[in-house]
């Protein structure tokens, strides 16, 4: 990080090794939203969880944050609830959708019940389209396709 003391989201799509999902990292704060559209709690992966503390242990080593011992496990993990896919192949384009969704909007902040400007239960077929086609555009561009 350049400036070494500005906050920052960073996101980490993750794969379970059958599902994705979205962890929205803010490393200042030591905050890691998560968002999965199978509405499982990070618990369900406890690989992925000890995998980003170490990561987030480690960037505070590297910038010689002191903590007490009490503090040394302050990350925070917070469970977004987001719009949830209705069937078992959607989950990839549901992690891009929650990203653009939290680019789209410049926030380093996650609300728990996800922003009110795309809040819903379910993204609609055409809302999931649309992430597709702007993902097949973008692949387009960096003619990764040819």
């Amino acid at each position: 990080m350049d400036n070494k003391d500005a906050e920052k989201l960073f996101f980490i799509p993750f794969n379970t090794g059958g599902h994705w999902l979205l962890l929205a990292i803010n490393p200042i704060r030591e905050i890691v939203y998560y968002l999965d559209s199978l509405g499982n709690d990070w618990t369900t992966y406890p690989n992925m969880k000890v995998l980003i503390d170490t990561v987030l242990q480690a960037f505070r080593a590297q910038r010689d944050i002191q903590t007490s011992r009490r503090g040394a496990n302050s990350i925070t993990w917070i469970k977004v609830a987001c719009p949830q896919q209705r069937n078992q192949i959607d989950c990839g384009y549901f992690m891009l959708r929650f990203m653009r969704d939290t680019l789209a909007l410049g926030r380093l902040k996650i609300p728990t019940d996800y922003f009110d400007e795309f809040k819903c239960a379910f993204y609609t077929k055409d809302q999931v389209d649309e992430i597709k086609e702007e993902w097949c555009q973008f692949m387009i561009k960096l003619n990764v396709c040819s």
